[in-house]
């Protein structure tokens, strides 16, 4: 069996307890080692083969893995963040469809989630937005044509963009074409570890505060008015809403 584990955003607490203990059990570990923390991998048992996939082509861990199901063998395959996101593992999960290899996915935090955290944020404020966009610009991968910065911009929600910090210039520019130049931004380098930084200004400031920062990759860029103070109360606790599970308080 392969297991597919999201390692979470980095803080190796973030492991669920579910890819805690496949780790943990593993007899063969495949870890992405540019992005994924290694502490995570500190508990894992004697003798587990372990390898580094940073430097490694598609047929070679596919490789890997058949050998260890020859083998009965475990085999845990471990992404940052949550797979599901620029994780790259349909092309591994088709890939083992057509050997026969049982598979199970399980979720992590992804970084995303763990810059809410770290700037203590809601993504989704009422009469602010309701929508989050989870993107990244072209770069030697493509992004569909209605999927341009711009195009996503013009619709003012939260937008999170990945995998773009190093033309953070280019970026803002470019959101300035949907977003006002004074739409609030952060950036959240390496969310959750232990040198993570947050840099916050707005469209017109960030990208000199970037640049000065020295923060080239390993960040999110989470762009919209969430990061503002003017937003309305949620009806989920307003006494004069009522729902299932609460009828509304006599005046």
């Amino acid at each position: 069996m392969i297991y597919f584990v999201g390692a979470g955003a980095g803080d190796p607490e973030l492991l669920t307890i579910k890819g805690k203990k496949l780790i943990d059990s593993a007899d063969v570990i495949i870890y992405a080692g540019s992005l994924v923390n290694p502490e995570i991998l500190r508990d894992a048992k004697s003798g587990c083969e372990i390898y580094d996939s940073s430097g490694m082509t598609l047929e070679e861990v596919l490789q890997i893995m058949q050998h260890a199901e020859q083998n009965q063998k475990t085999t845990v395959r471990v992404h940052t963040g949550d797979p599901s996101l620029y994780g790259a593992i349909r092309e591994q999960l088709d890939a083992l469809d057509r050997m026969g290899i049982p598979h199970e996915v399980i979720p992590g935090v992804s970084s995303f989630l763990a810059a809410a955290a770290a700037l203590q944020k809601e993504y989704t404020l009422p009469d602010v937005s309701q929508t989050v966009i989870l993107t990244r610009m072209e770069g030697r991968t493509p992004v569909p044509e209605s999927e341009r910065i711009e195009d996503l911009a013009k619709h003012q929600a939260t937008m999170i963009i990945f995998l773009s910090v190093g033309r953070i210039q280019e970026l803002a520019e470019r959101l300035c074409t949907g977003y006002p130049k004074e739409t609030p931004v952060a950036v959240i380098y390496k969310a959750s570890w232990e040198d993570q930084k947050i840099i916050t200004g707005n469209l017109e400031t960030i990208s000199e505060k970037v640049q000065n920062a020295g923060i080239q990759k390993t960040a999110l860029v989470a762009v919209g008015n969430f990061l503002g103070d003017v937003y309305s109360l949620s009806k989920l606790y307003d006494k004069h809403f009522t729902h299932e599970f609460r009828q509304r308080i006599a005046e």
